[in-house]
């Protein structure tokens, strides 16, 4: 009944002078969840926190799930991903089961999205195509686009599946700067 009437109230453009619908109507569009833990993460990994809410945007709309590949939770680690970050983290008292955690999978996440970064000298492009394809079709596609004489771009992204999933981060990232800068602990001036 209450959506019912944020709709109505939206129509009627009245929802400006009330800040709980015009929240509910952002909601609807773009949501954010565990943005604490979201803010804690970007400062202790160096993330731009806005990043790390359009990934989980495109991995799960904020709904954790496990999918038909077995990655779990809101950032969609594999249980592979995940041993690795466990090993490289020093991460000795993991369990698998704790991926269904948000804390703790978000703070897999940005540890692996960190750390493709950093292997790809903090190109955002080619970090989230890795995060999405792997990093050997990373690899092998930044040679091709090097041996051609370019820079890696999106077009150099033969699977349609990660040159899309790409495109939707990065557009996801603007819109969760625009929108959430507050929530996500982000400057709001230039």
């Amino acid at each position: 009944m209450w959506l019912a009437a944020a709709v109505i109230l939206v129509g009627g453009g009245y929802w400006l002078a009330h800040p709980e619908v015009k929240h509910a109507v952002k909601e609807l569009g773009l949501p954010l969840r565990h943005e604490d833990v979201i803010r804690q993460q970007a400062r202790e990994k160096g993330l731009d926190p806005s990043l790390i809410a359009a990934v989980i945007y495109v991995e799960t709309r904020y709904v954790p799930r496990t999918s038909s590949a077995g990655a779990v939770g809101l950032m969609q680690i594999t249980p592979e991903t995940a041993e690795f970050i466990a090993h490289r983290s020093g991460g000795t008292a993991f369990k698998q089961s704790d991926l269904a955690t948000p804390q703790i999978n978000i703070s897999y996440g940005t540890y692996y999205l960190r750390y493709l970064l950093k292997r790809f000298d903090a190109n955002v492009v080619m970090g989230l195509a890795a995060y999405n394809g792997g990093e050997g079709n990373v690899e092998r596609w930044v040679a091709k686009a090097r041996a051609a004489g370019h820079d890696f771009s999106t077009d150099d992204i033969p699977f349609p599946e990660t040159r899309q999933y790409v495109i939707n981060v990065l557009d996801a990232q603007q819109r969760y700067r625009k929108q959430y800068a507050r929530e996500l602990g982000m400057s709001t001036t230039p």
